[in-house]
């Protein structure tokens, strides 16, 4: 299971660590805590130097209601810090988190090498033909409505079956446009009450049947840090936690604010599933 990242094919069958990375002065963890280029690089380095394959730059906040930047924000936002880090740390493999086709496009022209869309090209109708036109990696959320709107849109007939019936029509909308290496993300905390959360992660392998690569982003979310009752910055013990479910549940790709606790995770788990194997 390989994803192409500008050449360079990286195996998904031993799971990988995406670091977070918001230029965002509103995120629900992060927010305004790297808008310096000082900053930027030093929390890039310190990813690299902890283990993640992955860094994820979002100019444009999803938390619930956030407000929308304009196109031309998120651009400054995020191709300026392409460009940075790039400079800095040119083998640095970078993905773009965006619903912005434009975005996606100058960022990728730039030198990002994945476009990571939480709409899965449900908020932009050109970023099917984007992303099939840049032959990127493409990683399509399941969410429903808008982060201004999905709150209000929690009600399934049958949650798990419901998102594998949006991911499939997805997946094959993705290879008429002839998009190539597609990874799927369940979208935890978006369209999803904390009930409805916890139960997807415990059913997270059926999503095997999708024969693609899975991520999941937990990192502090509000289903970790309500249910323990703390706050985000008191969450990373139960999002190891909850990372370390999901990994043996299939997850290949985590997407983490804090790459050492999460890198330690797969490690652990890899020994575990190298004596599984070997017994």
């Amino acid at each position: 299971m390989t994803i192409n990242c500008k050449g360079q094919l990286i195996d998904l069958s031993l799971p990988k660590v995406m670091g977070i990375l918001n230029v965002t002065p509103d995120s629900f963890y992060d927010g305004g805590r790297f808008v310096s280029d000082e900053k930027i690089l030093s929390q890039v380095e310190k990813m690299l130097q902890d283990g993640a394959t992955f860094i994820d730059i979002g100019g444009q906040s999803s938390k619930p209601n956030a407000e929308i930047v304009s196109v031309d924000d998120e651009l400054k936002r995020v191709v300026s810090t392409v460009d940075l880090i790039l400079k800095n740390f040119p083998e640095t493999i970078i993905s773009i988190d965006t619903f912005n086709s434009k975005v996606a496009q100058l960022a990728a022209e730039n030198g990002a090498a994945i476009i990571n869309d939480i709409s899965a090209g449900s908020l932009d109708d050109n970023m099917f033909k984007t992303i099939a036109k840049l032959q990127v990696p493409y990683i399509m959320m399941h969410m429903r409505g808008t982060p201004q709107t999905m709150q209000q849109m929690t009600n399934y007939d049958d949650l798990v079956k419901d998102i594998l019936l949006y991911f499939s029509e997805k997946v094959a909308k993705a290879r008429s446009f002839g998009i190539n290496d597609l990874i799927v993300d369940p979208g935890f905390g978006f369209a999803k009450t904390s009930e409805q959360n916890f139960e997807l992660l415990n059913k997270l392998e059926l999503f095997e049947i999708l024969e693609l690569p899975i991520l999941v982003g937990i990192s502090r979310k509000s289903m970790i840090y309500k249910t323990l009752e703390t706050t985000p910055e008191n969450a990373l013990n139960g999002t190891s936690v909850l990372n370390t479910i999901a990994l043996t549940k299939g997850a290949n790709i985590l997407r983490v604010h804090d790459v050492k606790e999460a890198v330690e995770c797969v490690k652990l788990y890899n020994q575990l599933h190298k004596f599984v194997q070997i017994n």
